[in-house]
This record gives structure tokens, sequence and C-alpha cells, in this order.
């Protein structure tokens, strides 16, 4: 009889110590929203919810990045340097541009980067090479994206003149429109299979003239990509199947779920399948990437029968 009433004022006890759990968590949740990227969110303008949105209370996940297997010298028999190009308007693509994380407060991929740049979490490099030479300051990367300001003439009817006005045009996400990526193609020997790391990427911003005429399309800066992973793998990735088995960014990325063409492969030349004077035909050039594509992928067949 003892043993049964001790075991009742366990089971008590214990209900009450989970109760009181719960409500300091969803308290915590209410007064204190969390982000994976610390106590402000990406988007400025993302408004967190003031009362447990959903039908339970989400878990603060503590991602890691996933783990590479060094690779050594002596096992590498044969490499590749691959330049991808990601192009974000493409419907495999779409998480490039998806623009609320609903845990993590907002933002395209290239406001993730860039707010990753301002706190100081990975640095970021000039786009004058691909190789990482000269690194950018904070105040660089906020000036680049701090948008600009027109001067317009405006005519007022009631006076019969024409004023000037002075207009600020704030840095427009949806103008990055593509990613190039770097990476190395390797088979190890040690694993027995090809291997495919990814060196760094480079946001790519569309430029228009002051007529509303597209130019071009050019580089912001360059990330090396493995001081990223660990930023990256706290922010997730939209999944239009199922909202709660989500990638995180790095886990996108290593699992090779986006959408890509090949626009260079290393070359005595160092040209690019996309160089008008030796491919003036742009199907050719998809041709080309394709044919690159092929020769990577049947490669680690030919390293078995040899």
């Amino acid at each position: 009889m003892q043993i049964l009433k001790l075991s009742r004022l366990f089971f008590t006890a214990t209900v009450m110590a989970g109760s009181a759990s719960i409500a300091l968590a969803q308290s915590g949740t209410v007064d204190q929203p969390l982000s994976s990227s610390g106590d402000q969110f990406v988007n400025k303008t993302w408004m967190a919810s003031r009362t447990p949105d959903g039908a339970w209370d989400r878990v603060q996940h503590i991602s890691k990045p996933i783990y590479w297997q060094p690779i050594r010298e002596a096992d590498i028999l044969w490499k590749k340097r691959v330049w991808r190009e990601i192009d974000t308007r493409e419907k495999q693509n779409v998480g490039f541009r998806y623009a609320g994380d609903e845990n993590t407060g907002g933002g395209y991929f290239i406001e993730i980067l860039l707010d990753g740049i301002k706190r100081g979490k990975i640095k970021a490099y000039s786009n004058i090479d691909d190789r990482f030479t000269t690194e950018l300051t904070k105040d660089q990367i906020i000036a680049m994206v701090a948008g600009k300001d027109d001067t317009a003439k405006v005519y007022d009817p009631t006076t019969d003149t024409y004023s000037l006005r002075v207009t600020h045009t704030d840095f427009n996400p949806e103008l990055v429109t593509k990613f190039r990526v770097k990476e190395d193609w390797i088979f190890d020997r040690n694993e027995g299979k090809m291997v495919v790391r990814i060196a760094g990427m480079a946001p790519m911003m569309d430029m228009y003239g002051e007529d509303g005429t597209f130019r071009a399309t050019r580089s912001m800066f360059w990330l090396y990509y493995p001081d990223c992973r660990d930023y990256l793998s706290q922010y997730e990735v939209i999944n239009p199947l199922n909202d709660v088995a989500r990638y995180t960014w790095d886990e996108f990325f290593e699992s090779r779920m986006f959408s890509s063409k090949i626009i260079k492969v290393s070359n005595p030349f160092n040209n690019d399948f996309f160089n008008s004077s030796i491919y003036p035909n742009r199907m050719e050039s998809l041709y080309e990437g394709q044919r690159a594509a092929d020769e990577i992928f049947n490669k680690e067949h030919d390293m078995w029968v040899y």
C-alpha cells in the first residue's frame, strides 16, 4: 500500500514537472521567438507570431553539416574542375526564391547569404576572380546592396514648373536570378567512387539600364563554400510535398537537389561553353555542357574497367 502511494506521488510530481516545462517552453516561444541565426530574423520586416502557430510547438533543432570524408592526394586517380550555373527561375530551384521561412524569419537564399555576411558568419570575396584572392569587408557588402538614389525631373501642372525629385531604390533580391557554382569531381580510390566537392559559389545579379532594358548578368561576390556549410545547415529549404520534412541548405547542395547546367570545365585555354566567339549557337553550348556531364558520369565506370 505504501509502495502504491509512493508511485502515485512520483507520477503526480512527474506530471507537474512536465507541465511546468511545457509552460516554460511555450512562454519562451511566445515571448522570445527563437531564430536559427540568432535573436534577429533574416528579413527585417518579418513579424514573429505572438502565439504558437500550429497544432504543435516546434522544437528548436540544432543541425550540423553532412560529414565530408577526408580525401588524401595519393588516393585521387582523376579530378576535373567544373563550373555550373543554377537558374533560380526553374521549377526545381524554387527554393532559392522562396520568400519566407517561417522558422528563421523569411528571406530569399541571397538574403540569407547577405545576412550571414553582415553578421560575420561567412566571408565574401571579390568577383575580380573566382580564386578567393581579395576579401571584401562588411561595409563593402552593405554598400553593394544599399540601393541607389535616382534624380528625375517632375512636372508640376499647378505652377507649370519642373523640379528635381530624388528617389531611393532598395536592393531587389528578385534580380539575383542565377548562382554560379565551382566544384571538383574526384575519383577517390579509397572509397572506390566519384566524389563531388563544391568549392565556391557566387550570386549572379541581372543588370538593367536606365531605360529598363536588360544589359548583362554579373557576379556580386564569391563565397568559399566549405566555410559556409555550418551557417547554411541552420536554414531550411521549402519542400512542396511535406512541410515537416525539409532539407537544410547544406543537405540540399550535398544531395544535388538543384537543377543546373555546366558552363565550363578546366581546359588549357580557360574557355567556357557560352563564349560567343567559339560557340555562337546557344543550343550547341548546351550540347557541349551535356557532353561534359556525360563524360564525368562515364568516367567512374571507366575507372572500374581499366
